[in-house]
């Protein structure tokens, strides 16, 4: 049985447009902490922290229509955000382009909305390297030693030695301060 619709070829495209652009405003709305917290890691002053926000946001919409589905969101997310930041920073230091988005995209905390623990902790975290950072956010977030080596691209033997040693650097520096 063959169904007709009235439905012109450009509104069933801006049907389809509106539903992804629906469901990628809701998967960034329950997984903006995750995207706030590699934002505040790879940047110590608010404006950096909300334009990284926006540069993640930017980067998650243009691979969001290739996602397949592969991972769990979380994984892809941390993925591309932590990919960005690191893109960011370099190109930050290298020549301090940023681009301005608009407002649709979720807004992140303020800084005086995070507790005194959470700054101190990140205060720590802070001083690790780019890829210390990114393996220790992900192991504080519950992920396993196979999801981190698959989001990082390391061994699991190899990101196991690394959070022992993270973990000894940020006792060291919570110790001193």
């Amino acid at each position: 049985m063959i169904f007709s619709t009235n439905i012109s070829k450009t509104n069933r495209f801006q049907m389809i447009d509106k539903k992804l652009t629906d469901e990628f405003l809701e998967l960034v709305d329950e997984n903006k902490k995750l995207i706030y917290k590699v934002s505040h890691m790879y940047c110590n002053n608010t404006i950096d922290k909300k334009d990284l926000f926006q540069e993640i946001i930017a980067n998650l919409w243009k691979a969001y229509p290739n996602f397949k589905g592969n991972s769990k969101v979380s994984t892809w997310i941390y993925r591309i955000s932590i990919n960005t930041a690191i893109s960011w920073f370099r190109d930050y230091i290298k020549d301090n382009k940023h681009i301005e988005y608009t407002n649709v995209i979720p807004q992140m905390k303020d800084d005086s909305e995070i507790d005194d623990l959470h700054d101190w902790l990140y205060s720590a975290i802070s001083n690790l390297g780019k890829l210390d950072k990114a393996i220790i956010m992900l192991q504080l977030d519950g992920y396993s030693y196979d999801e981190i080596s698959e989001i990082i691209g390391l061994t699991k033997t190899n990101v196991a030695t690394k959070i022992n040693r993270i973990k000894l650097k940020l006792k060291n520096h919570l110790s001193n301060n």
